[in-house]
């Protein structure tokens, strides 16, 4: 700060705590109407949108069951659940790794390629109608990378694609 400048006012406890409230209520509410539109289109619960989006984004439509779940931040258990639904809908398969035993991916099938494309285009199509149209397109790209910059800073320094418009991390 140059000499004789004044400091930009910092808000006050209760104007942070209510911006913050405003973010998360905002990103909720979004997220609920998101999902509710999702599901009653595909039935597809949110991690499942989650993790079928985070595939169709992926190379070769797959990866690593044990990374997909910590990015998609389930639990081993709570991912084999939603894994085991997704295999009995033939929305993935496991595959297990030719290299190395310990691993085993997450794969999208035929009908999962099907259904992750068409759930993503109408997700896309929400966000349009939900973000986009009330926010305008320079405040939309504002908002992402004040997210972003929020993820860097305090997030548990998982790698790998954005989360999905369905993922259950807040």
């Amino acid at each position: 700060m140059s000499p004789g400048a004044v400091p930009a006012p910092q808000p006050g406890d209760d104007e942070l705590v209510t911006w913050w409230g405003l973010v998360i209520e905002g990103y909720h509410a979004t997220q609920d109407r998101l999902m509710g539109e999702i599901t009653a289109r595909f039935g597809l619960a949110p991690a499942s949108f989650d993790i079928l989006i985070r595939l169709i984004r992926s190379p070769r439509t797959r990866l690593p069951m044990t990374r997909l779940a910590r990015e998609a931040a389930l639990t081993s258990g709570g991912f084999t659940k939603v894994a085991d639904r997704l295999v009995a809908a033939d929305l993935i398969r496991r595959e297990p790794c030719s290299t190395d035993r310990r691993i085993t991916y997450a794969v999208l099938t035929e009908h999962g390629r099907d259904v992750a494309e068409r759930a993503r285009a109408a997700c896309a199509q929400i966000l349009r109608q939900r973000v986009l149209e009330p926010l305008g397109p320079a405040a939309s790209e504002s908002l992402a990378q004040a997210m972003r910059t929020l993820r860097s800073a305090n997030g548990d320094g998982v790698e790998g694609p954005a989360p999905a418009a369905g993922s259950g991390r807040s």
